[in-house]
């Protein structure tokens, strides 16, 4: 799942949901000695917020910068979290679905015996 291309809608929309994806992740933390359970903030270290801004933007060149900032940004996330991002956005590679995959526009292999 190594070949994905993103556009700048694409991009939002896995921006989005890579949000979403960091944010449900949960760590414990003691606050006055009682340990409370808080929401990830990785997407906030990433930028993630300044990135779905830019790809939102009216301007061309900041939306094309979101999506420069985007696409470096992907291939440093783990591929459990790439894969994660792609399921929610409803991403899929039509090589790899079955035959009876409506998605799938692919031909049936033709059997030479016959």
């Amino acid at each position: 799942m190594g070949n994905e291309e993103f556009d700048v809608e694409t991009a939002l929309d896995a921006a989005v949901a890579l949000n979403r994806v960091l944010a449900a992740r949960t760590h414990r933390r003691k606050v006055m000695g009682q340990e409370v359970v808080v929401p990830g903030q990785l997407g906030e270290a990433l930028h993630l917020p300044h990135i779905i801004r830019r790809l939102q933007g009216k301007q061309l060149r900041q939306r094309e910068r979101g999506l420069d900032e985007f696409q470096e940004l992907w291939p440093t996330l783990s591929s459990v979290t790439r894969e994660k991002v792609l399921d929610a956005i409803g991403w899929y590679d039509p090589k790899s679905l079955n035959w009876e995959d409506k998605r799938s526009n692919r031909r049936p292999i033709v059997d030479s015996d016959l």
